[in-house]
């Protein structure tokens, strides 16, 4: 099973769209995924054990695991680019 936090400034409606998709992508793939939203100023408190961090906002720190920038799924411009990048992170 992997861990993946969507992080947000609100952890309610850009997290809430990115974690859908991502759940729907993960299961399109067969991957078995646990899916937690968050703010992006919780991400050092819920990092740990955590396989993959997605945030809809633009982040610089380092949290020890890979970052995706998911704005491709509200935004709607990449999100093919942005759902291999994550597939990438999920299947190693």
């Amino acid at each position: 099973m992997k861990r993946v936090i969507v992080a947000c400034g609100g952890a309610v409606a850009t997290s809430t769209v990115a974690a859908n998709r991502i759940r729907e992508l993960a299961k399109k793939e067969g991957i078995q995924v646990e899916v937690t939203q968050c703010r992006i100023n919780e991400l050092d408190s819920k990092k740990e054990g955590i396989d993959l961090i997605v945030t809809t906002a633009k982040v610089k720190k380092d949290y020890g695991v890979p970052v995706i920038h998911g704005v491709a799924y509200i935004s709607g411009i990449n999100i093919e680019a942005t759902e291999q990048k994550i597939l990438d992170v999920l299947k190693k």
